[in-house]
């Protein structure tokens, strides 16, 4: 093109009215495309495992959960950690394995073998071609039904996980999540770090972790999901090879405590003083939803408006004020009921300021009406984190776990997005007033306490103060006693 004609050309362009160097708005989302998955089959069998097989003939990969339905809920008040540890050393040595050639095999085979306990589950998961699913399901319940629990291997653990949380109670965030599920759940199921604490990781012998093994490692409080590049009738036949001689304990399971969810919240600020934190963790808490709550989805639409980088969280704290780098809520449903929390990391001068925006923006969502144009966006995000996660064979079979754990339909996979698009904006509001009412939550602050004290009892009443040295998240007090 000579000269003359790209001047003609731009001329004509920029002169085009229709012409815009970009959008000001973003364009509305789009309506949601429907999803629909195939009904997985089940068998339960003898021995009391349900196994459940999801066909997905269009990837050459299968996933293997087998999922305990218990986890860190069980550990004793003074062995917080052992549920975690005993789920991690699963794979560490079996009594025909060692965890070299456990690591040695599954790697033959191009799989994945995994471990670890989280909230109310544990899960042993596998990832492998599909030629290759025999050998490494023999293997996955090698280490379920029979590992061993070398001592060196504790110790080794033991270490590893001491060095883990050392690092995180370096961290204001971590801290104050620690001290958030304490404040919150006291010496309950959720009221210590999955992880364990220092003190208590020091205490858990091979014994205690025999015991969690032999008490819920049992066919009856299992599931196998099966999912991928297979058809029932190989799946069945391959779970009654490695599984159907598991045998189950004639004694009862344990029965666990529930938590109560009062309606009666303390309204605490709690603070940790950490003097040479950088930055301050400032953290909202309270008691939610458990996950068979009838309010589910009006309580993850809520939690949408709130979180995520275009929620209110973020728009208020960081874009309009450029407090943080970021802030944003998770509203966790759980067996029993799960915690609610609000977060941001800031400057240990502003931690004032941000407890009070983080308090006011989930008020503000409970007494001033929510638009549509607002409320379709947050679907719309809350909607595609839901279909990505499913595009893969292993995000597939962990959505069908959680709802075969927590005794849900499966088939409630296919109605999530038409029950996220029913949610309006009267129901979010009445979620936020009814179950993340603002009054009654707990605040926690982990930072440089001079900096931003006085402030802080300016805007609210009766501010705990704790040392960090002083600090034990062994007990509710969160303080160590003189004798300790």
């Amino acid at each position: 093109m000579t000269t003359k004609k790209l001047i003609v050309f731009l001329v004509l362009l920029f002169s085009n009215s229709s012409f815009s160097f970009g959008q000001t708005t973003p364009p509305a989302p789009a309506a949601p495309r429907s999803v629909e998955f195939s009904t997985p089959t089940e068998r339960t069998f003898a021995n009391g495992l349900r196994v459940i097989v999801i066909e997905r003939h269009d990837t050459p990969l299968i996933t293997a959960s087998l999922v305990i339905k218990n986890g860190g809920e069980v550990d004793p008040t003074r062995l917080a950690g052992v549920a975690d540890m005993t789920a991690n050393l699963l794979t560490r040595g079996t009594s025909t394995r060692t965890a070299t050639q456990i690591a040695a095999q599954i790697e033959g085979l191009g799989g994945m073998l995994d471990s670890a306990a989280q909230w109310d589950a544990t899960s042993v998961s596998l990832e492998v071609m599909t030629d290759k699913i025999a050998p490494a399901l023999e293997i996955l319940a090698d280490v379920v039904r029979r590992p061993t629990f070398r001592f060196e291997e504790i110790e080794r653990l033991r270490q590893q996980y001491i060095d883990t949380l050392t690092l995180s109670l370096d961290e204001p965030s971590s801290v104050a999540r620690f001290v958030g599920a304490k404040v919150l759940y006291g010496d309950g199921l959720y009221g210590h770090p999955i992880l364990g604490t220092l003190q208590s990781l020091k205490l858990i012998s091979r014994v205690a972790i025999l015991r969690v093994h032999r008490t819920y490692y049992r066919p009856d409080n299992a599931l196998l999901v099966v999912g991928g590049d297979i058809n029932p009738v190989q799946a069945f036949s391959l779970a009654t090879k490695y599984f159907g001689d598991w045998v189950k304990p004639k004694l009862r399971l344990p029965v666990l405590p529930v938590v109560a969810n009062s309606a009666n919240h303390s309204g605490r600020v709690v603070v940790i003083d950490k003097p040479d934190a950088g930055q301050a963790a400032v953290f909202l808490v309270r008691r939610g939803i458990d996950r068979k709550d009838a309010d589910y989805y009006n309580g993850i639409v809520t939690n949408s408006v709130l979180s995520g980088y275009s929620g209110r969280l973020n728009q208020e704290v960081r874009i309009k004020r450029g407090l943080s780098y970021g802030a944003g809520s998770v509203l966790e449903a759980r067996r029993d009921v799960g915690p609610f929390v609000a977060s941001a990391q800031t400057r240990n001068e502003s931690s004032p300021e941000v407890a009070a925006l983080l308090k006011e923006e989930v008020d503000r969502l409970s007494t001033a009406p929510l638009v549509e144009t607002e409320l379709t966006p947050r679907k719309a995000a809350l909607i595609g984190e839901f279909s990505r996660n499913l595009e893969t064979v292993n995000g597939l079979v962990s959505r069908v776990s959680s709802l075969a754990l927590y005794g849900l339909s499966l088939d409630e996979i296919n109605h999530f997005i038409q029950n996220v698009e029913a949610v309006d904006p009267v129901e979010v509001q009445k979620f936020a007033s009814t179950k993340l009412d603002a009054r009654g939550a707990d605040v926690i602050i982990v930072g440089d306490a001079k900096t931003f004290l006085p402030e802080l009892r300016n805007r609210f009443s009766k501010v705990e103060l704790i040392p960090f040295s002083r600090l034990d998240l062994n007990t509710r007090t969160l303080q160590k006693s003189s004798r300790r």
